[in-house]
């Protein structure tokens, strides 16, 4: 018996070369550093047992619901640090829960198409939207789309991927009126027309501004008091060293020398 016959077929083009380290993987070869995958269960000493490394019934617990909360540094000695840390939680929740509704709403806006069951649990009407999503799903958004069978005759939706909505030049004379005139009532009113999720984020952007802003005035503040602690401190020392050698080597006045020479 021979062997089964073999094609070697030479290649088109030359074998890849070796994609070249980058600057980061340089360092870390000449550093030592090694990549390492943490692992998501950690060993809790206080509950004695594994715990998640983050999120809830994590391992260290919640630093709120600690018996011990360690006074930070330059921080007033009088305010209750738990009651600062319950506070810093409520704020952390309730900025999660704003951007998750924030999330929610721009989904919808978008208009993204419903998931559907698993087969045999759709329902008509899930059906429906399913195909409208994926007839306008397609460059001309639609317009030439076969139609299936008992299929209405719609227009096809333009809220999902609308990006240029021109009006017509020659038509209904009075809504173009009504337009216009809509305009200009807003333009002369006094009262603007708000945007709250635009007002929201704003507002959210200026007090976190605001309190980094404190913070480092804060810290900045406290780095030159101890700079001018210690300023006066050298400085007393110099004059209290400088007196002393002054009168040390000032001569000691006679008696009958001393004084002003008398005409």
């Amino acid at each position: 018996r021979l062997p089964e016959p073999a094609f070697r077929l030479p290649r088109e083009k030359p074998p890849p070369r070796p994609r070249p380290p980058t600057r980061w993987e340089q360092f870390a070869r000449l550093k030592g550093i090694r990549r390492r995958k943490k692992t998501s269960l950690v060993w809790d000493e206080q509950a004695k047992e594994w715990r998640r490394r983050w999120g809830y019934r994590r391992a260290g617990g919640d630093p709120a619901r600690a018996w011990l909360a360690e006074v930070p540094e330059g921080a007033d000695p009088e305010e209750d640090q738990f009651a600062r840390l319950r506070r810093e939680k409520r704020e952390r929740v309730a900025r999660n829960e704003l951007n998750r509704l924030r999330n929610l709403a721009r989904a919808h806006r978008a208009g993204p198409a419903a998931p559907l069951h698993p087969t045999g649990h759709q329902s008509r009407e899930e059906l429906g939207r399913v195909a409208r999503v994926a007839r306008v799903s397609t460059a001309s958004l639609g317009r030439f789309q076969p139609r299936l069978p008992k299929e209405p005759a719609e227009p096809p939706s333009r809220s999902g991927g609308r990006k240029r909505r021109f009006e017509p030049l020659l038509g209904n004379l009075a809504a173009e009126r009504s337009r216009q005139l809509e305009m200009l009532r807003d333009m002369g009113s006094k009262k603007p027309v708000l945007d709250i999720t635009r007002a929201v984020n704003k507002q959210l952007r200026q007090e976190e501004a605001e309190a980094a802003a404190a913070k480092g005035k804060k810290k900045q503040s406290q780095r030159g008091k101890r700079g001018r602690r210690q300023q006066r401190v050298g400085r007393s020392s110099k004059k209290t060293g400088g007196r002393r050698q002054q009168q040390q080597q000032r001569p000691p006045s006679s008696s009958t020398g001393g004084g002003k020479r008398k005409k």
